[in-house]
């Protein structure tokens, strides 16, 4: 690698943690071919990507942006999960490190915060932007199909339920 496609690598590098949400930082020592295509399947399923990087370039990447901090995790065979979504990187990394003991989670970062590798299974616990999006729809809906359930209801049904509702104000 030339110093041009080197200073295109960093900031490329730079661009991604730039924009990032949150990072995890993983040792994959080991890891087949196979193994890291299918991670990278399940990364991208859930909107995060995984990154083989060189340390050295990784490191100058990560100057001026809010996970230089995890400069010094990066040692040995290092790759890198990334994503917009808070928790998405995270819950790939640590389910494909449930399946798969060469995949090895060193910690990450959430923002400015660094993270160690337990805090990074406990964001990993956490519902993504999309389960969240999911179950705030539902809510939202709910009242609508009660409303529309109601009223849909045969005659005699409306009626009692008119019925009920008639006496409990009347016993105010």
């Amino acid at each position: 690698m030339d110093r041009v496609q080197k200073q295109e690598m960093v900031a490329s590098l730079h661009e991604t943690f730039e924009a990032a949400t949150s990072v995890v930082v993983t040792q994959f020592s080991g890891l087949t071919a196979a193994e890291a295509t299918n991670l990278r399947r399940q990364m991208h399923a859930v909107g995060a990507k995984f990154r083989v990087t060189k340390n050295s370039l990784a490191r100058r990447a990560l100057e001026g942006t809010q996970y230089e901090n995890l400069s010094n995790l990066f040692a040995g065979p290092v790759a890198v999960a990334f994503s917009a979504d808070p928790v998405a990187a995270a819950k790939a990394s640590v389910n494909f490190a449930k399946e798969n003991d060469h995949l090895i989670i060193l910690g990450g970062g959430l923002g400015e915060k660094r993270l160690d590798e337990a805090e990074i299974r406990s964001l990993a616990s956490l519902s993504s932007l999309d389960e969240l999006r999911a179950s705030f729809v539902a809510l939202i809906q709910r009242p609508a199909a009660n409303v529309v359930s109601v009223l849909s209801a045969p005659p005699g049904q409306l009626a009692r339920v008119f019925g009920v509702y008639g006496r409990g104000s009347e016993d105010n």
